[in-house]
């Protein structure tokens, strides 16, 4: 009786690690997801800003921005 009380609670821990990795993963697709959203609205804002922009140099710095942005957005895939 003892051995399959114990194989039953081996079989619940592997289904409640089972389930905690899909659950990261899962956490780590929304985490993705919304800097994905971050990004994507600083480059909005900072496209519209860069359209109105007057100064050499602000123009020069959002267009750093842009590129920054760009790239971050590239490493998120």
């Amino acid at each position: 009786m003892a051995r399959g009380w114990e194989s039953k609670s081996v079989e619940s821990q592997q289904h409640e690690e089972f389930g905690e990795t899909r659950r990261g993963a899962a956490g780590e697709d929304a985490e993705r997801a919304r800097k994905r959203e971050s990004l994507e609205l600083s480059r909005r804002r900072i496209a519209r800003e860069l359209e109105t922009a007057k100064s050499a140099v602000h123009r020069a710095a959002l267009q750093n921005a842009l590129a920054h942005l760009d790239g971050e957005l590239a490493k998120l895939g």
